[in-house]
């Protein structure tokens, strides 16, 4: 009964901003909730780790060959699914 209320009427977080990193084997997996006291969520900001380590790409990539990058984006281990939001 709990789960039907839930799913039909929200979860009605609080009013105000929260965020709330963990840890996740290939980083910082981060939510960003903002709410407005609405039974649902106002904006939910999901921060992949995969994001960061493309991000970083732009430091590690200056000064390599061309035929290199392919080799440096496999090491970072990255999920462009995460990426491509």
């Amino acid at each position: 009964m709990q789960h039907f209320v839930l799913v039909t009427q929200g979860m009605r977080p609080p009013k105000g901003e929260v965020y709330a990193p963990t840890e996740s084997p290939k980083g910082e997996l981060g939510f960003f909730i903002h709410s407005e006291g609405q039974p649902y969520a106002y904006r939910l900001k999901i921060r992949a780790p995969s994001f960061f380590h493309i991000g970083s790409l732009q430091d590690v990539l200056v000064g390599q060959y061309l035929a290199d990058a392919v080799t440096i984006i496999g090491s970072s281990n990255a999920v462009f699914g995460e990426v491509d939001r």
